[in-house]
């Protein structure tokens, strides 16, 4: 989507939106009522009051959840047009220090969310083919072929990815604006059939059928209601995609759709409950008439691949900002297009399709997805209204409407995760697990860097212009031998002049690195897509270069080519001494060669830490590890890089001191078995 699609709304801009945001909760009739059902004893067991009962709580947990805390609240609460869950901590996180458990824990929720969501949504429409005759033909004869079909579609998903939102949204669009007609459609042909389902729409229903004997799990059918609202916080990460513009205007026609599908699918099971079926009953194939079943189970798929889309486009935002926020390591990310807010991320990518697959193979079917599937994003909704309150706070909102916010939105999630959790047994601890490593990974990385930052001894930096006299006079010392004509030290200088100790103590004191230039880089990357500038600043040398790249979101870092052509440029008008080349296979080159150091710090025996710093700064090491590499952060992979690793004291040095033996105790010693 182009900026002005962006800025304005539009027809072009609502359609993109509904191809990517809705594709959750739009599919979300696929399971809703199927689960409502047979979690009471199946068809012939329910009556009125529970299908009556049942539907308002799926319209009032959509009403409330989605339409007046997401889309009229939470929309407001964007950073510079991202939002989610990480977007909306940034911008309270200094109101208070615990603010950063709810984001650490809604965050690793939602990113275990987006595996789940293209499992059990892809299994569901897959299983409507289950037994279906095309002529003689059963395409689809039972679970282990539903299971390799589901497979291959995922895989096929995740694979496209790269092509970026802005494409696929488009291709979508027209997909997900039928299907939502398609379920209009459906629900008023049954609905047609009896008018007094609209009962559902008095929200009295929805309490009464919580405490009715017709009701045969009680609370606990809300962890089934719940479903039906799952996408709500996907919406909200998506909005830096699509605009809050075009999610206002879109929503209204997605909530009309899916209410109207909800009713019909109340219909059809009241006029039907001595229904016959040799598997698991699904209200939502049902109703569709025979001559449009395939087509309704070819629509579902589609809209299925879409609702998978929602989540992961979705991941990679609220990965984006957790790399940004150091909640997580830095990671390679893409700009499949000149808008900043469309991102690739390759590593979420492959650990969401291997991660989802492992998924779907586990479970084998999507009654048992469903065991898992709601109780994460539970968690990430309830965390996000503890930062949502701060927020409105923050916006001067008087006490009494920030503790009835508080209060009631709270009181509603935290019932629908109590009613959740009776999935822990049968399903839910996968979710636990994937969230609970996902946060893992995310606590040891913020807390591994802020013990750092604690630690770190107080010279740790140091003022690049006052070393410019040495480094001038160990350019020139002919007693040390060149160890590269431009040495760059891809270092981030701080207010124009200070560098960490550890990148002069690279040059100076491991061993003395002579060169002609000394380069200090720091790469700003711009919310513009192809900005390609620099600045520079000499200290009044001709060999210490503090060099300010500032490179475009989409604009590939090749710092080696930029810096080349920066030389050549400051030979010329002689800001820096010359480079004349000897031997060199390309006549009247002016420029000299190039070495790359990028420093990693390791701790150095001489930190003194608790147990529990020691623990989580070496977990942070390790995953730092377990991240991409440095060099190919700034496009040096083909360069002659090296990666070099200096002592980091953290704390106080211990202080270890050794003596001289006497005479007596080294023959004392010397007796002893060797």
């Amino acid at each position: 989507m182009n900026k002005d699609t962006k800025k304005k709304l539009s027809i072009a801009g609502i359609l993109i939106t509904i191809g990517i945001v809705y594709g959750d909760i739009g599919t979300s009739p696929l399971y809703v009522m199927k689960s409502i059902v047979n979690g009471n004893g199946g068809i012939a067991s329910i009556n009125r009051d529970l299908i009556i009962g049942s539907i308002s709580l799926i319209i009032w947990t959509i009403t409330l959840l989605t339409t007046v805390k997401y889309v009229l609240i939470a929309l407001r609460a964007t950073n510079h047009g991202e939002g989610g869950i990480f977007a909306l901590y940034a911008i309270v996180r200094n109101k208070a220090k615990w603010l950063v458990f709810p984001a650490l824990i809604g965050g690793a929720a939602l990113l275990a969310d987006g595996v789940l969501t293209p499992a059990v949504t892809v299994t569901t429409s897959i299983e409507g083919l289950t037994g279906m005759k095309f002529g003689n033909l059963v395409l689809v004869p039972n679970q282990t072929v539903v299971i390799v079909i589901t497979i291959a579609i995922i895989s096929v998903l995740f694979l496209i990815q790269r092509m970026g939102t802005s494409i696929i949204g488009k291709a979508f669009g027209p997909v997900m604006l039928i299907w939502f007609s398609f379920l209009g459609l459906m629900g008023i042909i049954n609905m047609l059939g009896d008018l007094s389902i609209l009962q559902a729409l008095n929200p009295l229903y929805a309490i009464k059928v919580l405490f009715s004997p017709a009701n045969k799990v009680g609370i606990f059918i809300l962890g089934s209601v719940f479903l039906a609202t799952t996408g709500a916080e996907a919406l909200y990460s998506d909005v830096g995609h699509v605009g809050k513009r075009n999610i206002l205007a879109s929503w209204p026609f997605v909530f009309i759709c899916l209410t109207l599908n909800y009713l019909g699918q109340g219909v059809w099971i009241l006029q039907n409950q001595n229904f016959k079926t040799s598997g698991e009953l699904n209200p939502f194939f049902e109703i569709i008439p025979a001559e449009f079943r395939l087509v309704g189970i070819i629509l579902a798929t589609l809209a299925a691949i879409i609702a998978s889309q929602a989540l992961i486009t979705g991941s990679f935002t609220l990965v984006s900002e957790a790399v940004k926020l150091k909640f997580l390591p830095r990671m390679n990310i893409v700009f499949p297009s000149n808008q900043q807010g469309q991102i690739f991320i390759p590593a979420i990518n492959k650990m969401l399709w291997v991660s989802t697959i492992g998924v779907v193979l586990f479970f084998k079917n999507s009654a048992h997805m469903e065991a898992a599937y709601g109780l994460a994003i539970t968690v990430t909704m309830l965390m996000t209204t503890l930062l949502l309150d701060k927020f409105i706070g923050m916006k001067g909102a008087k006490l009494f409407w920030r503790a009835l916010f508080l209060v009631f939105f709270a009181a509603i999630e935290g019932m629908f995760l109590i009613s959740s959790l009776i999935k822990f047994v049968h399903g839910g601890y996968v979710t636990v697990i994937i969230a609970g490593v996902i946060l893992f990974a995310m606590y040891v990385w913020y807390y591994g860097n802020r013990i750092r930052d604690k630690r770190e001894n107080k010279n740790s930096y140091v003022r690049l212009d006052k070393y410019t006299d040495m480094l001038t006079d160990l350019s020139h010392d002919n007693g040390y031998p060149t160890y590269a004509t431009n040495l760059v030290y891809m270092a981030k200088v701080k207010h124009d002049k200070f560098i960490k100790r550890e990148i002069l103590y690279s040059i100076l004191d491991k061993r003395p690195k002579r060169a002609h230039a000394y380069w200090f880089v720091t790469v700003n990357v711009t919310d513009e897509p192809f900005t390609a500038e620099y600045a520079i600043n000499t200290y009044g040398t001709k060999n210490v270069i503090n060099i300010q790249l500032y490179l475009g979101f989409r604009q590939e870092q090749r710092v080696n080519v930029y810096l080349r052509h920066i030389v050549h440029d400051l030979i010329e008008n002689k800001t820096i001494e010359s480079q004349p080349q000897e031997y060199t296979t390309t006549p009247g080159r002016d420029v000299g060669d190039f070495s790359f150091v990028i420093v990693q710090d390791v701790i150095s025996p001489q930190t003194e830490l608790t147990s529990y710093e020691k623990w989580i700064i070496q977990a942070r090491v390790w995953l730092q590890n377990l991240s991409s590499n440095p060099a190919s952060w700034f496009g040096l992979e083909y360069s002659d890089t090296v990666i070099e690793k200096v002592p980091l004291i953290l704390g106080k040095q211990g202080k270890h001191r050794i003596r001289e033996i006497t005479p007596e105790r080294k023959a004392r010693f010397d007796q002893l078995p060797k």
